[in-house]
């Protein structure tokens, strides 16, 4: 499918009620969302995308916020989403609330709300060390992307850290859904352009507008999230207008995966809040 100008992978669930877009976050995908859509399916139309320069959708930089937001928005229109009774909410992960916040802005009146789920909007993420860049020279970054991604121990031990104990273990499948999208033509060029940049997010004063777009909000992130610091949930939800944080109990950085039935009970609320201000 065509997303403005990127021919996007995507995935849906379910056939009646609200819509609800999912947008992944850094080296993440589609398949990210695969404990909750489901969940999200029993009452709500669930769309998720690729992002370029993640999962399997085309490689097509620049990989920036403004890019990001003109696929989501892009594919939006592909999906007829965003007229009377077709205004979807966005819920955005880690970077991704990024995307989603910058989409709010432009198009605040195609949308019926958004979250902001473990991410706060902001570039201020942590990018590469001084030094990195040298190991962005070939022989060795491609030797180094090679050796990882053959380290079912690594790749778990990753995973681990970011999830925390209430996740599912990782099979070979699982391991798979993880490693296969940087083994996919152009994923290793668009892996290095990605990470040479840093992660990607809006300026404070630039997410602070969101606080002005008359639109349902919602921040949730898991209450051990060490990516983030403690005070990071409430001071984003001030920051944007919105009501205070919903902070998941025992849960890390990737909370669609740990916790999907608390996400989407956060997700079903926000819908009613939507419902409620489009009366």
């Amino acid at each position: 499918m065509q997303a403005a100008d990127i021919r996007t992978r995507y995935q849906t669930w379910g056939t009646a009620g609200p819509p609800v877009v999912l947008v992944h976050g850094a080296f993440e995908s589609v398949d990210t969302w695969s404990r909750l859509a489901p969940l999200l399916a029993r009452d709500h139309r669930v769309y998720a995308l690729d992002l370029t320069g993640d999962g399997y959708s085309e490689r097509h930089g620049p990989y920036t916020v403004n890019h990001f937001t003109r696929q989501l928005l892009g594919f939006l229109d592909a999906m007829h989403l965003g007229g009377p009774g077709q205004r979807p909410l966005l819920v955005g992960h880690s970077s991704g609330a990024a995307v989603v916040t910058e989409a709010a802005l432009r198009a605040p009146g195609r949308l019926g709300g958004v979250m902001l789920l473990d991410g706060d909007a902001l570039d201020t993420g942590a990018g590469p060390p001084p030094a990195f860049k040298y190991v962005l020279i070939d022989p060795y970054r491609t030797s180094l992307l090679r050796l990882g991604l053959g380290i079912d121990a690594l790749v778990r031990s990753l995973y681990d850290a970011q999830c925390g104990p209430s996740c599912p273990r990782l099979d070979a499948a699982g391991l798979d859904q993880w490693r296969r999208p940087l083994r996919v033509p152009g994923a290793e060029s668009a892996l290095w352009s990605m990470l040479a940049a840093g992660v990607p997010g809006l300026p404070a004063d630039q997410v602070a507008r969101l606080a002005g777009v008359r639109l349902p909000k919602s921040v949730v992130f898991g209450a051990q999230d060490d990516v983030f610091t403690r005070q990071t949930p409430q001071e984003t939800a001030r920051r944007i207008g919105a009501p205070p944080a919903t902070l998941i109990p025992g849960a890390r950085h990737l909370t669609m995966i740990s916790s999907p039935e608390a996400v989407a009970t956060a997700v079903d609320r926000l819908t009613a809040a939507s419902v409620a201000a489009s009366r």
